[in-house]
């Protein structure tokens, strides 16, 4: 019981600091692209913190422009049709907490750039049996890499 109520608690009082800090260690080089970012910058303000070039995604422009008041490098991007463009040299693509319709359209993204994809799932979202999961310091982290099986 109590590992269920530290999953719950970490699954809505995260610390976004640490999600940052654990794909700036998992892949310190490179270019690193959140996808659907909304209007939490935690994650991405973060990482710029430490140094990454950090590019953010979303369809909703609103918080596009906000993110670029922030300072972030932002562009406006549908998943399910996505500009290829924005994800060249991508070392890494994540999302926090996406809605589930666009999970499958991120991992399909994540294969045709051939780079790791890590997702932070929003409370207790059924994630594809492709992605591994991680719990790191609490926090359920589910990934998929080039070199994992087909999704």
């Amino acid at each position: 019981m109590k590992s269920f109520l530290t999953f719950l608690f970490h699954v809505f009082f995260m610390s976004f600091e640490e999600i940052a800090i654990f794909l700036n260690g998992r892949h310190s080089k490179g270019k690193i692209v959140e996808i659907g970012v909304g209007f939490n910058f935690k994650v991405a303000l973060k990482l710029k913190e430490l140094g990454r070039d950090i590019i953010v995604v979303d369809w909703n422009l609103e918080a596009i422009e906000k993110a670029k008041e922030l300072g972030l490098k932002a562009y406006v991007d549908n998943i399910f049709t996505p500009n290829l463009i924005l994800y060249r040299d991508a070392s890494v693509i994540y999302s926090i907490r996406p809605t589930p319709e666009i999970i499958k359209p991120i991992l399909e993204l994540g294969k045709r750039v051939k780079v790791p994809v890590y997702i932070v799932p929003f409370s207790l979202d059924t994630m594809p049996k492709s992605l591994k999961l991680e719990n790191y310091k609490g926090i359920p982290i589910y990934f998929w890499a080039p070199y994992q099986k087909d999704i």
